[in-house]
């Protein structure tokens, strides 16, 4: 027997789909048993109705009192979870309310007067109605943590506690995620009772999506102008992830005034304004939604081609959250990180899982195309960024302590051609007025390469 013959008709009759996947084969009749759930299962395996459909089945409508909270770390990913339930629950005597942040507070407390059969909201807008006594915990008998990693994390976790050991004592505790580390694991297990824990790999869906993850080496000034290039290339739908606000703001105004097809989301917008932008990407009024972190948790978007990383993410679940966004149902994708030389290292721990490792790729003719393969090095630059490889064979034989070879090398300045005083300009070959042409003693230009050198008077 299948996990959807178990639910009630009218969901039966509601299902559209082939077949159900691992995660909602597992999760539902685990959760009509009434038994606590922990469950890591990839972005885009179904998480959201292995949860919500056997909730449908176990709440009633007819009980004039909230029954069920679902908290989520994002008002995107509140507003998403909510439309999916409203389209569940057409028809039927049940009822849902969506407490987020940047909405209006007594409109909610007014839905909340009401009795909704479920609430699904963010942290800080819920604990406000709890600590106001408009949201009664006691009442509820189901409290599932979308995106329960992050919920769990030190940031929220005390507010998340307090909701769940505040609920009914006959209470049923679900977490999902994409990502379930050891830590959440450990906090898990101290707020559930027995929970059952579930994990589905991506290898383990019927329909594996094939994603591509590749990068792209350049300089941090240029991130801008590529993804501006990106923006304007014919199908794509992409993702793009920033670590800093200031960075965001920064690359949104200077792609608004060359015109490029971008919107922004981050958490400073208001509710309107992010619900705007939201609106004109699905539209496909703008080709590139530029984010951070806001969006990478749990947002379903139909047709995200590309993830981009315009900054390298601070851990493997950032990266894994962010790409989840793309490759989604069945659908090919490919994430591409820019990758600026420093962020190599961290780049390559981050990647290192992967079945395929990320491929190089470059700006060639209009398009990106495939370069000299996995972390190639690409052609030696002269002046400051060049390759170490002599200095690395001089140090080697050097066995003096560095310290000691500064100082012996500043006494024999004069066998390298340095006579009087050092900073006069002849002693490093200038001739005449030392200004001249922007060439100081204390910086000039190297006429190789560009590159800014200083130098302090000693």
């Amino acid at each position: 027997m299948s996990a959807i013959e178990l639910l009630n008709e009218q969901l039966q009759q509601k299902w559209k789909f082939a077949q159900e996947t691992p995660i909602q084969a597992q999760m539902i009749p685990a959760m009509l048993n009434g038994e606590d759930v922990v469950a890591e299962s990839p972005t885009g395996t179904g998480k959201t109705l292995a949860y919500l459909l056997p909730l449908l089945e176990r709440v009633n409508g007819s009980e004039k009192h909230t029954q069920a909270l679902i908290v989520a770390p994002s008002q995107e990913l509140c507003m998403q979870i909510t439309e999916v339930i409203r389209s569940w629950i057409a028809g039927t005597d049940m009822t849902v309310v969506p407490l987020i942040g940047g909405a209006n507070t007594q409109r909610q407390i007014e839905k909340l007067k009401k009795k909704p059969t479920i609430a699904v909201g963010t942290p800080g807008r819920l604990n406000e109605l709890v600590k106001a006594k408009k949201l009664k915990l006691h009442e509820l008998h189901y409290i599932v943590l979308d995106e329960g990693d992050q919920l769990l994390g030190r940031d929220s976790r005390e507010i998340v506690k307090h909701f769940i050991e505040g609920a009914n004592h006959d209470r049923q505790v679900v977490i999902v995620s994409a990502t379930i580390t050891d830590e959440i694991k450990k906090v898990a297990q101290r707020l559930l009772k027995e929970p059952k824990h579930f994990k589905v790999y991506l290898e383990d869906m019927p329909q594996q999506a094939t994603v591509e993850h590749s990068f792209v080496k350049m300089q941090e000034r240029d991130k801008t102008e590529m993804l501006r290039r990106l923006s304007n290339q014919e199908g794509m739908r992409g993702l793009a992830f920033v670590n800093n606000l200031d960075q965001l703001l920064m690359k949104e105004t200077k792609l608004h005034y060359r015109q490029a097809p971008i919107v922004t989301l981050h958490a400073d917008m208001k509710k309107e304004e992010r619900k705007a932008a939201l609106q004109a990407f699905r539209k496909g009024e703008a080709s590139i939604l530029i984010a951070t972190d806001v969006a990478a948790r749990g947002l379903d978007i139909e047709g995200v081609t590309h993830v981009i990383h315009v900054d390298v993410p601070q851990s493997i679940e950032q990266y894994t959250h962010r790409s989840g966004r793309t490759g989604r149902a069945g659908n090919s994708g490919e994430v591409i990180t820019l990758l600026v030389g420093p962020s190599e290292r961290a780049y390559k721990q981050i990647t290192r899982t992967l079945e395929e490792k990320p491929t190089e790729k470059v700006w060639k003719d209009g398009g990106l195309e495939k370069g000299k393969g996995f972390y190639a090095q690409g052609p030696v630059k002269k002046g400051r960024s060049s390759d170490n490889s002599k200095k690395k064979v001089y140090n080697k034989n050097d066995d003096r302590p560095r310290s000691n070879r500064y100082k012996d090398d500043r006494k024999s300045s004069d066998s390298r051609g340095y006579k009087g005083n050092r900073d006069s300009s002849e002693s490093r070959g200038y001739k005449g007025d030392s200004s001249r042409k922007g060439n100081s003693p204390s910086s000039f230009k190297n006429s190789k390469d560009g590159a800014k050198r200083s130098y302090k008077k000693r």
